[in-house]
């Protein structure tokens, strides 16, 4: 891999750009002694580009200097889903000659436009997930991943998980010490655990049944107690057979699984805002000990409760963040 490409588009997104001018645009820096890339930025339309944060981007060259390329990346632009023929053609050309194609977030997309997707694994910003899927059925879309290299086509997720998409395929190329090295640079991480699952907020959805919602709203502030089928169904003043009939018709989960569910999004919480040890945590929402609330949460987040407290809490103890 010599021949670095990036395809940017009017509405592009700053830091996809930045994130790829990163890891792939460095001179040679000799304590190192990483490869350097004939690194180039195209465009459909050589000229100025417009940008999505304010300011606009001067691109000299067209989409020609695609050809011949080891990789070709895609910028993520802002209107996504708006067809771009020329940039199709270009991606499908690029692979066919045996480059590897490279989306960073929602320029997934444009691999779908050129369908580079069917058939395929991969991801894009957790938002915009279920649009892909729809967009192009013939994808094999996974909502969790930081990204999703299959064959020689490789998508990230939002935002940093470019670049973890990015050091991903320098460690595949050029071995972990270069992708290490590259990480140690740009002073990030050389290799992130779990998925964008992690990053997801969920709420309570409004429903058809005033009692089955008044009852969804009631268990978030009730994790502590008695959930089960049985006590869930007194509070609707229906029967159990019916409660959870209706409950799977209109929420699409069992009850057992939604009250998991919430148990899962209010350990976040504490996990990010207290310094509360993962025993007590686990007793506040209701799971019957940190072993439970391991399984379901590390199930539910790709990552244990432990991780995710160091990565997103203000509030923990110095051991809980580096142990």
């Amino acid at each position: 891999m010599q021949r670095v490409v990036v395809i940017v588009q009017d509405g592009a997104e700053p830091f996809g750009l930045g994130s790829m001018c990163e890891v792939w645009a460095e001179p040679y820096h000799p304590e190192d002694d990483a490869p350097v890339f004939d690194f180039r930025v195209c465009t459909p339309t050589p000229g100025r580009v417009r940008g999505a944060s304010g300011f606009d981007l001067y691109v000299e060259h067209g989409l020609e200097v695609v050809r011949g390329a080891d990789l070709v990346c895609v910028c993520p632009k802002r209107d996504f889903t708006e067809p771009a023929p020329a940039v199709a053609d270009a991606l499908r050309a690029a692979h066919d000659a045996g480059a590897t194609i490279f989306a960073h977030c929602t320029a997934a997309f444009a691999l779908g436009e050129a369908g580079l997707l069917d058939g395929r694994a991969c991801t894009t910003h957790w938002r915009h997930v279920d649009t892909l899927a729809r967009t192009y059925p013939e994808a094999r879309v996974d909502p969790d991943v930081l990204y999703v290299q299959d064959g020689r086509v490789l998508t990230g997720a939002g935002s940093s998980a470019g670049i973890d998409a990015a050091l991903h395929l320098l460690r595949t190329t050029f071995g972990g010490r270069v992708a290490a090295t590259t990480a140690r640079r740009m002073v990030v991480a050389p290799h992130r655990d779990g998925g964008q699952a992690q990053f997801i907020r969920s709420v309570v959805p409004d429903f058809e049944s005033d009692a089955l919602g008044s009852v969804l709203a009631w268990i978030p502030e009730h994790l502590g107690d008695d959930l089960s089928v049985e006590a869930l169904s007194r509070h609707a003043l229906m029967s159990p057979r019916t409660f959870a009939r209706r409950f799977r018709q209109e929420t699409g989960s069992t009850p057992h699984a939604w009250v998991t569910h919430q148990r899962v999004l209010a350990a976040e919480q504490l996990l990010e805002e207290t310094a509360l040890p993962v025993e007590e945590v686990a007793s506040e929402v209701g799971f019957a000990n940190a072993a439970t609330l391991r399984h379901h949460f590390t199930r539910a987040r790709r990552v244990s409760p432990r991780q995710y407290r160091r990565t997103f809490s203000c509030a923990a103890d110095p051991e809980e963040r580096t142990g």
